[in-house]
């Protein structure tokens, strides 16, 4: 293998820090099977350079699913009648009527992780029905917050919904709360439910 020569870090680390031993590379010692021993002046080394990694195979791509102009369709429940989410709060049935009435679907906004500046997307359709808070939308590709939970979404690692909301009319269960009227803020895409029935899956072409 041919070596090249390259400076020497300096003594104590990039920044001058005592503790940093090996220069560049912070604490630790250095590798014996990386450097000859031989010196090319006061301060040059000779480094034996590895071979480049070889790179691992990849498997099969996840599914991209149906896009429309750019942007990741998507559908799940962002609520589900009846069952208790971690807090302890139960939606149920019809608690989101008055709201989506009165402002619909272009109401409610698509958020990241609940982040009010992270608006990823647009919800096309927010509707009741017989199970809970069905939703159909679409993750944007206009920012690079929006990019990243399309490409979370892909993999699959991004597949949670939660909504904020304001209680209008609740009454007390035990320990649980029973939420029998809610205006809907917004249903934000988020790695871990409060709910952890409520999820979303890509539309597929």
């Amino acid at each position: 293998m041919r070596g090249v020569t390259v400076p020497l870090p300096p003594p104590a680390g990039e920044g001058g820090r005592s503790e940093a031993k090996t220069g560049w590379g912070g604490p630790g010692e250095t590798d014996p099977d990386r450097q000859r021993p031989d010196r090319q002046g006061p301060d040059r080394l000779c480094v034996a350079l590895p071979p480049p990694p070889r790179l691992a195979a990849l498997g099969d791509p996840p599914p991209r699913g149906r896009e429309r102009d750019g942007a990741l369709l998507i559908h799940g429940y962002a609520s589900l009648w009846g069952v208790a989410d971690l807090n302890g709060d139960v939606v149920a049935k019809g608690a989101f009527a008055d709201s989506i009435l009165r402002t619909g679907a272009g109401g409610v906004r698509m958020l990241h992780q609940h982040e009010s500046r992270a608006v990823v997307g647009v919800w096309d359709e927010i509707v009741e029905d017989d199970r809970g808070l069905f939703v159909r939308g679409r993750i944007a590709d206009w920012s690079a917050e929006a990019r990243y939970a399309q490409a979370l979404s892909r993999a699959g690692a991004l597949d949670g919904l939660s909504i904020g909301f304001r209680t209008a009319k609740a009454r007390r269960d035990g320990r649980l709360r029973v939420l029998s009227g809610v205006e809907l803020w917004e249903v934000s895409l988020v790695t871990f439910p409060m709910l952890p029935g409520a999820r979303f899956e890509l539309s597929r072409p």
